[in-house]
């Protein structure tokens, strides 16, 4: 398709060359479709983020150079420790734990989410990405099911349980940018009344899920989000280690040690 070829093989698609019937019409398609407000990403099925790409549609939220700061961060945190251990709440494409296991070839992972669909996504990254099995386990499963915390250390403790969990208060959701709004999924969207709502229920389980000195790694909308996120953390034992901005200086990411 000309979607593909203007994604992975530019040098067919010359100035002056004469499109067919078929590329003009998919063109025109394609057109039609970003005057929509349709992501450019979604258009073509694929998006980089981190040194990779990876397969995207409208069942995931699409990877945001913004969330590079929690694989940096993740990386940082797990230098020197053998096989490490990665959990992901809310796996979507998988941009994250994937690039993890990319560049930490001994390390293994398990990303639950609740969207079957999203499951798929992350599982045909994974194949590009040649990430198999024995390495990346995805379950679909909620961080709220009562069984969540048993069902995952079934398998043992984690190095590190990185997240980038839904953090847009419900009220706000009708505001944001149509290229959000209509194309992102609302599930990884919508935070409850105040945005907190899946963070508290992280830090409840991130406690009994990690090792000693393991540590949570996630993602929120702004500071004010990052200091509540802190506090509930030390309400239930983790300890605040740091607070990073992103790409554009905006605070982004949380660092909660066990």
């Amino acid at each position: 398709m000309l979607a593909s070829i203007l994604h992975t093989e530019p040098k067919f698609i010359r100035p002056d060359a004469e499109l067919t019937s078929q590329q003009e019409q998919e063109l025109a398609d394609m057109l039609a479709q970003r005057l929509q407000h349709r992501p450019v990403d979604k258009i073509i099925g694929r998006k980089g983020f981190y040194k990779y790409d990876f397969a995207v549609n409208d069942d995931v939220l699409s990877p945001r150079c913004d969330s590079e700061i929690l694989v940096e961060t993740g990386l940082n945190w797990l230098q020197g420790i053998d096989a490490p251990r990665i959990l992901e709440l809310g796996v979507g494409s998988g941009c994250l734990i994937l690039s993890l296991l990319s560049d930490l070839p001994t390390a293994m992972g398990i990303g639950i989410d609740i969207s079957p669909s999203a499951l798929k996504v992350a599982a045909q990254n994974a194949e590009l990405l040649h990430i198999n099995s024995s390495r990346l386990k995805l379950v679909p499963k909620s961080w709220f099911d009562a069984d969540i915390v048993s069902f995952l250390l079934s398998e043992g403790q984690f190095d590190l349980l990185i997240s980038n969990p839904p953090y847009i208060p419900s009220s706000e959701i009708g505001a944001l940018d149509a290229e959000v709004r209509d194309y992102d999924p609302l599930t990884a969207l919508d935070g409850g009344a105040d945005g907190l709502r899946d963070y508290r229920r992280i830090v409840e389980i991130a406690p009994l899920l990690l090792k000693e000195k393991a540590a949570a790694v996630l993602e929120a909308g702004d500071s004010t989000q990052l200091a509540a996120i802190g506090d509930m953390g030390c309400a239930h034992g983790l300890s605040k280690v740091a607070a990073l901005p992103d790409l554009s200086g905006q605070d982004r990411c949380i660092i909660l040690k066990k």
